[in-house]
């Protein structure tokens, strides 16, 4: 196989600078997050047949002229600033190669994008794409394509495989210049991101979340289900119902998932997590560049509402989404999460929806299966769980497929099965002119041992195994304060049903301000937790039936906590407080005397204003101060920066030029 060739690097060839758009932000903080943890696979790859009499030198040309073409083929980005830098089109060789195989079929096709999107892409240093050309006897028969998703979209990649298709075919391209990224960023008022980024955060405030959790899977389900199901027939429904709804097929899709979760779990106001773009002017259609986000969209459904409300209703939020979204999306997320920790819940996303299909983690299926035949399993293992529900769909070649990530906490395997299942017969249901109106109750009753909290469903014994995490806790009872016996008169006076209490036997000097810390550290760590708003402490004594009372506090789940202030106290607590005052908006403190012990421990690095765009630069800091061991999306959760230091240990020695090991 001929390897890739190595770019030389030079800030001559830049012809043209600028910041990262609003999209772009994410997946630039999203690069340095560890591969099994990211939430969009990096990087996308396709590839598409090369018609004859093309020769591989028709393939380099048609790969120079896009490069020549799309500015976003030749753009790198700044390691620690969210900057972005165009370069001259012919600063870098063309990150093509050759592999010969035996024969270009479609199992073939498969293996080799999926080898190809496992290769490493420095969008920092080399062009964020590769190429790979697939010879059989001699002659190209394939061309894979792989694309950073900081620099190259979905959308994107389509746009360079069907452009490259074309030209190898002898077709021109699309008239006029696409637009990138820099074109873009101008058009961005600082008033109306300001007012915006209010609007959405009081959305979230108060949207309660419901997830699918209590409604399914097996008790103490730890496995992760993946299947792929395709149905030609689901692709004419879709269609159908797309026009009597005069809707795009995607937004009809999602909105069957909305009335699907509705129908199961009763909730009729959620949150999902969706990939939406902006692409109706000509000049975006045919860009690569990032123009399509993942934004949480808040979706309402009113029982008995039919499902062209539903759709239209889905459609406009979608829309919300995108307009709120495309603001300062690092400010929004480190606001995102002071509100988060506030309130004592995360913010799961009952569904994550993509509109392109692809098996996650580049997983090939085992077999290939006939459209309308069963499901194709690419996984069904003991894997970490899936806090949502993953759904990705896909429309080529005649057919509907749907990707399905799941965690067995959440749909068993035969629920898996059953819901694309589901989701296709409903789409047959509304083509025969179904009107298939929202139910006002669940038709599955919720699982033992879970509660809905106003922020959102609650898995009772992960409470109580949390709290015994914290050293001196010796037994925890949660129930909710309706449920629970409280022998002390002002704790149970106050008790309207909405609230969790925690009866805790604890050894002496444990408080409740200690546990509620505890609970607020792990709340981006273990599913199906929010902080309790009482607890309820009893002295070290023999095993309780019931413990005694000795002291309570009363708090609002749904207000502010007040912590108490805590300075840096160890070594590694003082490197990472001078970081976060070094990244901090305004910089480090202009009186040197207050220096890092200004920085409260007690709280998470978006209570300190710090955001995403400044993850990278904390991080070196770190470094340079001689500390590792936190990930970078840690730093972007509510871990209180005690909890984060806590993990933090001495780097690693660093070998010499000469190869001898500093002291």
């Amino acid at each position: 196989m001929q390897h890739l060739p190595e770019p030389p690097t030079s800030p001559a060839t830049v012809i043209r600078s600028g910041p990262l758009n609003w999209v772009q932000q994410w997946h630039w903080f999203e690069r340095t997050i560890p591969s099994p943890r990211r939430v969009n696979p990096t990087p996308l790859a396709d590839h598409c047949h090369v018609p004859p009499p093309a020769t591989v030198a028709d393939v380099h040309a048609a790969l120079a002229s896009l490069t020549a073409r799309h500015e976003a083929l030749r753009s790198t980005v700044d390691p620690l600033r969210p900057v972005q830098h165009v370069h001259r089109a012919d600063w870098a060789p063309l990150p093509v190669d050759h592999i010969d195989v035996p024969a270009a079929d479609a199992a073939t096709l498969e293996a080799a994008t999926a080898a190809l999107a496992a290769r490493p892409i420095d969008p920092e240093r080399n062009p964020p794409w590769l190429a790979r050309v697939l010879l059989e006897a001699g002659e190209p028969r394939a061309v894979l394509m792989a694309a950073h998703h900081v620099l190259i979209d979905g959308w994107g990649l389509a746009v360079l495989i069907n452009q490259l298709h074309d030209h190898l075919r002898g077709h021109d391209a699309p008239a006029g210049a696409p637009l990138h990224p820099l074109d873009t960023v101008a058009a961005q008022p600082l008033e109306r991101a300001r007012a915006a980024e209010r609007e959405w955060l009081t959305r979230l405030a108060s949207n309660p979340t419901g997830v699918l959790a209590p409604f399914g899977g097996s008790e103490n389900g730890e496995g992760r289900h993946r299947l792929q199901h395709r149905s030609a027939a689901a692709y004419d429904d879709l269609e159908r119902v797309a026009r009597r709804y005069r809707a795009s097929p995607e937004a009809v899709v999602l909105a069957a998932l909305a009335h699907d979760v509705a129908t199961r779990t009763g909730e009729h106001r959620f949150l999902a997590s969706v990939v939406v773009s902006n692409r109706a002017r000509a000049a975006l259609r045919n860009s690569v560049g990032v123009q399509a986000l993942t934004v949480p969209v808040q979706i309402d459904l009113r029982p008995g509402a039919a499902f062209g409300e539903v759709v239209a209703s889905v459609t406009a939020a979608s829309a919300t989404a995108y307009r709120h979204g495309q603001w300062r999306p690092a400010e929004l997320v480190a606001a995102q999460a002071r509100m988060d920790r506030r309130r004592g819940v995360v913010t799961v996303p009952t569904i994550e929806y993509n509109c392109y299909s692809w098996p996650r983690d580049y997983l090939v299926p085992t077999q290939n299966t006939p459209p309308e035949g069963p499901s194709t399993w690419i996984s069904s293992a003991p894997d970490e769980p899936c806090e949502t529900l993953y759904v990705d769909l896909g429309r080529d070649g005649g057919l509907v497929t749907l990707d399905v990530t799941v965690g067995d906490h959440l749909l068993d395997a035969g629920q898996v099965l059953a819901l694309p299942v589901r989701l296709c017969g409903f789409l047959r249901a509304l083509a025969d002119g179904a009107e298939c109106p929202v139910p006002a109750r669940p038709l599955t009753p919720a699982a033992a041992g879970w509660w809905r909290a106003p922020q959102g469903w609650v898995r009772l014994t992960t409470v109580e195994e949390v709290l015994c995490r914290h050293p001196g806790v010796l037994d925890a009872t949660v129930a909710p304060s309706g449920d629970a016996v409280v022998e002390n008169e002002e704790v149970a006076e106050a008790g309207d049903g909405t609230y969790l209490v925690a009866h805790v036997r604890t050894a002496p000097g444990v408080t409740p301000d200690d546990l509620h810390r505890h609970v607020l550290d792990l709340l981006g760590e273990v599913p199906g937790v929010v902080a309790p708003g009482r607890y309820v402490l009893s002295p070290a004594g023999p095993a309780p039936g019931r413990p005694s009372v000795q002291s309570s506090t009363a708090t609002d789940s749904t207000g502010p906590r007040q912590l108490p202030s805590r300075p840096p106290a160890s070594g590694a607590e003082r490197a990472l407080a001078a970081a976060v005052a070094a990244v901090a908006p305004g910089g480090p403190p202009a009186d040197p005397s207050a220096g890092p012990d200004a920085v409260d421990m007690n709280r998470c690095l978006a209570d300190h204003g710090v955001t995403l765009v400044a993850v990278p630069r904390l991080l070196a800091l770190l470094d340079q101060s001689g500390f590792t061991g936190i990930a970078p999306d840690e730093l972007a959760g509510t871990a209180s920066l005690g909890h984060l230091a806590a993990a933090l240990e001495p780097s690693p020695p660093r070998a010499h030029r000469g190869g001898e090991t500093s002291p």
